[in-house]
């Protein structure tokens, strides 16, 4: 392995692990906003006890995705000393911003955490919308820096400088707009099924009762009104790059040729040496009708571009079918539950849809982790698309591969200790729900 494969191993790494816990940290404030919510609506006893329980499963996340962000702060500079030195005057105030946004998240969850006995029960509850829009915003800044690199704007480039930098234009990029939008709709999507998957799996292990069903509803809610959306912030992404990184959407659609009317390929297997998708179902004119919102529209091919200058067409286009694939899985469901809520004014009652909403659970960071696969590999070679090349960034320094195999190793442990630890939490049941009268299969509401 080179010293430039294991640095972006490493990154990409360090990414996937913490990319989770910042999505957690984004989606499930909203949903503490929706449970104290209700609590002060209806005080039923009910919501309280899942937002105490989501306030510890959230302490416990944010806690390890802080450690995670500054280790990946230390690797920017470490791992990509060029690209800091080029990009670091222009894109240095969303970074800054994320900072301002990450302590007031902390801030606000301590006041959270610390403040039930101790605040109003509409003070406590107001805590939770800073804890939510400061989480959001985190996730934004951040966001908009990856947006400069897919979309740079605000500087001139003069005998290989920088020159007459403006960081608002900087920040707000044309990318930025469609990239955070898409990215925190994914997570609201993502901690909604995740969290209702948790409850259907505890309702089909006997505990059917109103604790774990409203458990499920209200994660359900969150993903099966958001999907749609998502949908549509799809549709706003892939069209930006169409216009801005023509090079991506022929990796994501495997597709070679030049062309009007260019066919959608869902699935199949890209072969660079024939310069063609085997197995693939085609869509006659689909992707140019996706692109641009035009049947005839042309789609510029990989076999146009210097070869050079295109990303891998197999982990591009794979990882933007998984993502896909999962996400309309997701919107499946979300159909079931929202048709079937709409004639019963409650959820399916049977096993069949418990344990579908259990396999799904995951589908949504599944999706969310191939999207950003999707999202940096597909820029490559390119670190600041156009500009900068990834093999102009990365340190000259040697022997990063026991680096990266090392701090694998510690996300690993991570992973498992997380683990342990949420399990740990899901089996302490609070005591009021164990004393909540049980329901028997085709017994099911949370009305």
């Amino acid at each position: 392995m080179s010293d430039l494969i294991a640095a972006r191993a490493q990154m990409g790494t360090s990414l996937a692990f913490h990319i989770v816990f910042a999505s957690i940290g984004i989606g499930l404030p909203l949903l503490l906003i929706i449970a104290e919510g209700l609590y002060l609506r209806t005080k039923n006893p009910v919501y309280i006890q899942l937002a105490k329980k989501w306030a510890q499963a959230t302490a416990i996340l944010f806690a390890v995705g802080a450690v995670s962000g500054t280790v990946l702060s230390f690797e920017l500079g470490l791992l990509w000393p060029g690209f800091m030195q080029f990009a670091g005057p222009i894109i240095g105030m969303p970074f800054s911003m994320e900072g301002f946004a990450f302590f007031i998240e902390a801030i606000f969850l301590g006041l959270y955490l610390y403040g039930r006995k101790r605040l109003s029960p509409v003070a406590h509850w107001l805590t939770t919308i800073p804890l939510a829009i400061s989480g959001a915003a985190s996730g934004i800044f951040v966001i908009a820096v990856n947006g400069w690199m897919n979309s740079p704007t605000g500087f001139r480039m003069v005998d290989g400088e920088a020159v007459d930098v403006h960081p608002l234009d900087a920040m707000f990029n044309p990318a930025w707009f469609p990239e955070a939008l898409h990215g925190t709709l994914a997570a609201y999507v993502a901690v909604g099924f995740a969290v209702a998957a948790v409850y259907a799996v505890g309702i089909l292990r006997g505990r059917n009762n109103e604790y774990h069903r409203k458990g499920m509803g209200l994660g359900l809610l969150m993903g099966c009104v958001i999907i749609p959306l998502q949908l549509l912030s799809g549709d706003i992404a892939a069209r930006h790059v169409a216009e801005y990184q023509p090079a991506k959407l022929a990796a994501m659609e495997a597709q070679y040729e030049t062309q009007s009317c260019a066919p959608l390929h869902i699935g199949g297997i890209p072969d660079p040496a024939n310069k063609t998708v085997n197995f693939a179902i085609e869509i006659p004119c689909g992707l140019s009708l996706l692109a641009h919102h035009d049947p005839n529209a042309v789609i510029k091919g990989l076999n146009d571009f210097p070869a050079n200058e295109t990303p891998n067409t197999f982990i591009v286009h794979s990882n933007f079918m998984l993502m896909v694939g999962t996400g309309t899985a997701l919107l499946l469901l979300a159909g079931w539950v929202g048709f079937f809520y709409w004639r019963k004014r409650r959820l399916p009652a049977n096993k069949k849809f418990l344990w579908l909403t259990a396999i799904c659970g995951p589908f949504g960071f599944i999706a969310l982790e191939a999207g950003w696969i999707v999202t940096e590999v597909g820029r490559q070679p390119w670190i600041v698309y156009g500009f900068f090349k990834t093999t102009d960034a990365v340190t000259p320094t040697p022997g990063l591969l026991p680096a990266f195999i090392g701090f694998s190793l510690i996300y690993l442990a991570l992973s498992g200790i997380v683990i342990w630890l949420l399990r740990r939490l899901t089996k302490v049941q609070p005591k009021d729900s164990l004393e909540l009268p049980q329901k028997k299969e085709g017994d099911f509401s949370v009305a």
